[in-house]
């Protein structure tokens, strides 16, 4: 079993992630602040009277959440970068929380101000998911600060939640509705070592799906929305709403680890294994359907409508980290990239200022008013990123994921570092009560070069995670090249016998063509064009309209990769084909090849895309054999 190297021992100081790291910091935080702001989320915790004729949004269930996951951002952002205005704002907002706790540890702005004498009787309305993140946000930030003011208002809500789920049995329900409260408890007991809030998360483990009531303010419906069909050690396959169940399966794999329960991590590999390899897009985006933003059939997986929910890639992140403290194997860290580069970083425009909640992997704007005669539309996901959404979850969950990405890098046991991420940083990591210090210097992804400085480590291994994308590399110890390795389950094996050692990791870093299983069939007959992490994309702002016209040479001739400081990134030129429409007299005419005529076609990183204006946007195009 690994345990993760902290937040606190590994600062990310350069390259690309040191750079959206700043922008996280000094753009998004605030900009998220502003909207929730606006929006009076901050104002909701005063607890003051609302009227209906005051002109001002209704709070909603879930707003504490938001709020939540603000000052979580903060905290980890504090870490390393230090900013009093941030801080203030969260010691103030805190303080209005205190301020309001009720006697008895209970606290939620929407309850105590419109219903407090329905309290826990409505498994729906997102009590225990709102504290959960109160939780998570309090415990970082006491992490970050020192400060125990929030981590005491947890403790006396927790202490609450116990007196009425495990003492009295008061409550209408016995596990919530929305997870998100059983991973936050591992994180209480965590740093306060009270095993009894352990245990509070495991009896909603354990109670899922055990004679639970239907959700009955989601109508529409079933047991799978909620993952409450079967009980959590039986479920094999991915359902429902996907946020939900991918904090789900976090947290049955953190109780797995702590009360060394087989048949749950069992349980835990098993969905993972259902998730990636049946419902996860090549952007490592999940939950296909608009519809109850959920998991649908195995394979199904349309680019259109592809509802991909920003923090379900996030979810999916914490899932597979944490499964990749049980196994040594790189498929958890390569999903995580995978969905990182592309699901999630594609969440945010490229300023830090607007947001996704839906990540279509193919855009048309003509589609969006298709249904000229009807006052119900075909639902389509944004074609532009937007700066405020009513729920709000995804911007401030993108926040505090980067101002966190420290933590995702390495893991260790008693004789192995782990390197799971190539990012700058510089990291102190004890190793059997040795300090070793580990420096990355890297220009990844748009470099496969990555040098690593580590002092300290000597008689211990370092194991280097190889990509799955990965075919050709070469490791350099000490100017040496390296042929004598052991490379398992995706990680190389390096024996550091020097007190001081620099190891080069070259991953050679070509463009590449990937195509689906025929399962998947919306991209049969069609490619995707990736280049390391990256997933590749056509825009129309480079290629013109009618982007589903366009094939790909798939021998990738005359590919040339340049440097766009427009978007800093970069960008892949590569010869196809396509059609003009000019050339057709008639809606349908008889097939001629000779109307395909010899393209250049530019892709950009899919992150990239609707920063430069509302346009069509691709990933999945014909292939020429």
């Amino acid at each position: 079993m690994n345990k993760r190297v902290s937040l606190k021992n590994v600062k990310i100081n350069s390259g690309f992630w040191q750079e959206r790291q700043e922008i996280n910091a000094k753009t998004t935080i605030y900009a998220v602040w502003e909207q929730l702001k606006k929006n009076r989320r901050f104002e909701a915790l005063k607890l003051q009277p609302w009227k209906e004729e005051d002109g001002l949004l209704k709070p909603h269930i879930f707003w504490d959440s938001d709020v939540a996951k603000w000052i979580e951002a903060v905290a980890f952002t504090l870490e390393h970068h230090r900013d009093e205005k941030l801080e203030a704002l969260a010691d103030e907002y805190i303080d209005l929380m205190t301020q309001n706790q009720q006697e008895d540890g209970y606290f939620n702005s929407y309850f105590l101000v419109f219903e407090p004498e329905n309290r826990w009787t409505r498994r729906g309305d997102h009590e225990l998911y709102c504290a959960g993140h109160l939780i998570e946000s309090a415990v970082a930030y006491y992490n970050a600060t020192g400060k125990d003011k929030f981590l005491k208002f947890v403790c006396k809500f927790a202490d609450h939640i116990e007196q009425v789920f495990i003492k009295e049995k008061s409550a209408e329900f016995s596990t919530p509705g929305h997870e998100e409260i059983e991973l936050a408890l591992v994180k209480l007991y965590s740093v306060t070592g009270e095993k009894r809030y352990l245990e509070l998360g495991k009896h909603f483990i354990d109670m899922r799906g055990v004679n639970e009531p239907c959700l009955v303010n989601y109508p529409n419906t079933n047991g799978g929305y909620a993952q409450d069909h079967l009980p959590v050690r039986e479920q094999k396959t991915a359902e429902g709403h996907a946020v939900r169940a991918m904090y789900l399966y976090s947290a049955m794999a953190d109780y797995a680890d702590l009360y060394g329960d087989a048949e749950l991590l069992s349980a835990c590999k098993t969905l993972f294994s259902d998730t990636v390899n049946k419902k996860m897009y090549i952007t490592g985006g999940i939950g296909s359907s608009y519809l109850s933003e959920a998991f649908t059939a195995p394979y199904d997986l349309p680019n259109t409508t592809a509802y991909a929910e920003s923090c379900a890639s996030i979810g999916l992140i914490f899932f597979a980290s944490r499964l990749g403290l049980h196994e040594n194997s790189s498929i958890y860290a390569d999903v995580i990239e995978r969905a990182l580069y592309n699901g999630v970083l594609a969440n945010i425009s490229l300023d830090g200022k607007s947001f996704y909640y839906e990540n279509a992997l193919e855009v048309d704007p003509k589609l969006i008013n298709r249904d000229v005669c009807s006052l119900v539309k075909t639902h389509y996901p944004l074609v532009e990123r937007q700066e405020y959404f009513e729920c709000s979850c995804c911007p401030p969950n993108n926040a505090r994921l980067f101002a966190a990405l420290g933590e995702y890098i390495y893991t260790k046991n008693d004789d192995t570092l782990f390197v799971h991420q190539y990012m700058g940083n510089s990291a102190e990591i004890e190793v059997e009560g040795k300090v070793c210090t580990v420096t990355q210097t890297t220009d990844y992804p748009f470099s496969g070069d990555v040098k690593i400085s580590i002092k300290g480590l000597k008689g211990k291994k370092i194991a280097l995670r190889i990509p799955g994308w990965c075919e050709e590399y070469s490791i350099v110890l000490d100017g040496v090249t390296l042929n004598d390795f052991e490379v398992i389950d995706g990680y190389a094996y390096i024996n550091i016998m020097t007190e001081s050692t620099e190891i080069e990791l070259k991953l050679t870093l070509d463009a590449f063509l990937v195509e689906a299983t025929p399962n998947v069939q919306e991209n049969s007959g069609r490619v995707a064009l990736m280049r390391g992490p990256l997933v590749y994309c056509l825009e129309g702002v480079d290629n013109r309209e009618n982007l589903r016209d366009c094939i790909i040479d798939k021998e990738l001739k005359n590919c040339e990769i340049d440097f766009d400081n427009a978007l800093n990134a970069a960008t892949i030129t590569v010869d196809g084909y396509r059609r003009d429409e000019k050339s057709f007299n008639a809606l349908y005419e008889r097939a001629n090849n000779e109307r395909y005529q010899k393209t250049r076609l530019k892709f950009i990183p899919y992150y990239c895309h609707a920063n430069r204006g509302i346009t069509e946007m691709i990933i999945w195009i014909l292939g020429h054999l």
